[in-house]
């Protein structure tokens, strides 16, 4: 464990999820101030990855600084993010139905997509996301669209978003949903695919090997890191239990109870 520890101190990167890892809901772990400090203290940068499509990156730069964690957008990477670089690769130009909120599709309009709020003929793809806003209609619109063919893409195949009162149904759930119903599946962008974290990694200028993912769910934040190549530590704090660590297939480097216990490591 040592060994892994100094292995810790000495990188110069650290990719943070967010929800469950540093906070749940309005709460803020008590042990993330001072391992945000910490990582500074010891020449280190991070950067915040969250899956959670719902939020812009501004509402996330405001939340925290509720929670009292002094940020700016170029902090963040966020599922959004990798949605709008796929979407301007593979689909410039087409319009995008999207399943989300109006913040993500806000997010999508302002970085030159084109969206849709009705299965249109000119639709050419749906993008799910998380949606805190989702009617049956926008239900009945995605089998619609995707009994058409169009091509399906999902921001993140997380099962549950965690909250104070334990946890509610995400985008992943949504998708299993319409799974059932059309026998389809989407392509996923964010975490678990490794995007995010290439994105951060050259914006830091930092090596795979200079680089932690730490975050609380296995199949999206810990797979992510091994997907991209780089140590990862699963922390207790969110959805992953032991038990699950134990049946799982997808090993972390290291594991950690919490960001505090991350703050005595690194000093």
């Amino acid at each position: 464990m040592e060994v892994l520890k100094n292995k810790l101190r000495e990188k110069k990167l650290f990719l943070l999820d967010m929800d469950g890892t540093l906070y749940l809901g309005e709460k803020l772990f008590a042990g993330t101030p001072a391992f945000l400090a910490q990582i500074r203290k010891n020449g280190a940068r991070y950067r915040f990855l969250t899956n959670n499509s719902a939020r812009s990156v501004k509402s996330y730069v405001e939340k925290l600084a509720r929670l009292g964690i002094p940020a700016v957008e170029e902090d963040f990477f966020s599922s959004s993010m990798a949605a709008v670089v796929h979407l301007l690769t593979h689909h410039a130009g087409q319009r995008v139905y999207v399943e989300g909120t109006a913040s993500l599709r806000h997010e999508l309009e302002r970085n030159g997509i084109r969206t849709a709020t009705e299965p249109e003929e000119d639709v050419s793809c749906l993008l799910m996301g998380y949606d805190t806003e989702l009617t049956f209609k926008k239900l009945e619109d995605a089998c619609i669209l995707l009994n058409r063919g169009v091509d399906y893409l999902a921001t993140h195949p997380d099962w549950v978003c965690p909250t104070e009162y334990g946890f509610a149904p995400d985008c992943g759930s949504v998708c299993e949903m319409l799974w059932r119903a059309t026998g389809r599946r989407p392509y996923v962008i964010g975490k678990p695919q490794p995007a995010m974290v290439q994105l951060a990694m050259q914006q830091c200028g930092a090596a795979a090997e200079e680089t932690v993912l730490i975050g609380d769910r296995l199949y999206t934040d810990i797979a992510c890191g091994v997907n991209a190549g780089i140590d990862t530590v699963l922390v207790f704090s969110g959805e992953t239990t032991r038990e699950d660590l134990e049946k799982s297939t997808i090993r972390p480097t290291m594991t950690a109870e919490d960001v505090a216990q991350l703050a005595e490591w690194l000093r």
